[in-house]
């Protein structure tokens, strides 16, 4: 799945959650949405952009630095499970 649409609406997601007074919070609430919201192709592919840009960068992509702790946070709660 391409990441490119999928930075934006991440992004707004990390844009809700920064006015929340409490970081960690507000990183786990972020993780708490795209677990919940995303479908595994998703999370994967978002997933995959971190760990080939850990600081969220590459080129005219990036992520909201409050999205880039999320999800470096909660990386292993995101993992889509593999079907047995």
């Amino acid at each position: 799945m391409q990441v490119d649409p999928l930075i934006p609406m991440i992004n707004r997601i990390g844009e809700f959650f920064q006015a929340q007074p409490d970081q960690q919070a507000a990183q786990k609430e972020i993780a708490d949405h795209v677990r919940l919201f995303w479908e595994p192709r998703m999370r994967q592919s978002i997933l995959d952009f971190l760990t080939q840009h850990p600081d969220g960068q590459a080129g005219t992509l990036r992520l909201h630095p409050l999205v880039v702790a999320a999800l470096h946070a909660h990386k292993e709660s995101l993992l889509p499970k593999l079907s047995v």
